[in-house]
């Protein structure tokens, strides 16, 4: 195998920046879309590139690749294990959130009688909305329509598969945290930027979203795997909403989304060719054989 093989390890120290760069001026939509098949492509990568250095390192097929096999395979170990400890949790919550939706199979919306306000989208089949009469009395009947606008927007896009995604890709390659972060983000503008076309008014949207953020403060209610309308950094989630949304143009942005494209490609291709050689070797040496 030829240094091909480091690549997919170190690209994302690229691919993470510019990926991030991006979903800034874009769509949320497209901005989330991104930083997941980002997350996914560099996370796939770079484990296959920790799987052919490890095995190259058990088979001796070179005595250089022994102590590299080595780290590769404590270091894929590693990966391995918060792998599975994120799934199973992942599973977990949503087999819980599965079963709590339903227990209200009347409507998709449930109100509770609460004064605390409280207000969340609860993954299912079909998903709930749920809102506290509390939250209800806090907002006036534009900012409602909002709340349920963001809180159904959640479900109707799946974003709870988004953001299980990036975490998986983040507990397999710990240099994507940045973008499991920058998924819990886009998803919620992704929802606001909806709810907004809904009542085709951003600056009620932006209100909403300012208060439920207020009345939820101390506020710890509803399910590990609920989407929260006040999720987030909501003063920037606010001046997104006051601003003119992001359309994603110009010779620039072009530029480095094909950059970006170009670095996921090159991360792709750099663990196919290094399995390719790392055939090629073993058929050289003899190990197929063996």
């Amino acid at each position: 195998m030829d240094a091909t093989v480091y690549l997919p390890l170190l690209l994302p120290l690229l691919a993470v920046p510019v990926t991030r760069w991006l979903a800034d001026r874009c769509h949320p939509r497209a901005a989330t879309w991104a930083l997941v098949v980002t997350a996914v492509v560099v996370a796939a990568a770079s484990t296959l590139s920790l799987g052919l250095l490890a095995v190259a390192g058990l088979t001796r097929v070179t005595a250089s690749a022994v102590p590299v096999g080595v780290v590769a395979g404590v270091a894929l170990t590693a990966a391995a294990v918060a792998f599975v400890r994120v799934g199973a949790r992942h599973v977990r919550t949503l087999r819980e959130a599965y079963a709590e939706a339903r227990l209200h199979p009347d409507s998709d919306l449930v109100v509770t009688s609460d004064e605390a306000p409280i207000a969340y989208a609860l993954p299912g089949a079909p998903g709930r909305v749920v809102v506290s009469t509390g939250m209800l009395a806090a907002l006036d009947a534009v900012e409602q329509r909002v709340l349920l606008a963001h809180e159904r927007a959640h479900l109707a896009n799946r974003h709870h598969l988004f953001l299980a995604a990036a975490a998986l890709a983040a507990a397999a390659n710990p240099l994507l945290r940045p973008l499991r972060a920058a998924v819990a983000y886009t998803v919620e503008r992704w929802a606001d930027e909806t709810a907004a076309e809904r009542v085709a008014d951003r600056r009620s949207t932006a209100r909403a979203v300012g208060k439920a953020a207020l009345a939820t403060r101390r506020t710890a209610a509803g399910h590990p795997a609920a989407l929260h309308a006040a999720a987030g950094p909501v003063p920037r989630r606010v001046a997104a909403l006051l601003a003119e949304p992001p359309t994603g143009r110009g010779t620039r942005f072009r530029a480095v989304a094909l950059a970006a494209v170009a670095l996921l490609a090159l991360t792709a291709f750099s663990s196919l060719d290094a399995a390719d050689d790392l055939h090629e070797l073993f058929e050289a040496t003899g190990l197929t054989a063996r």
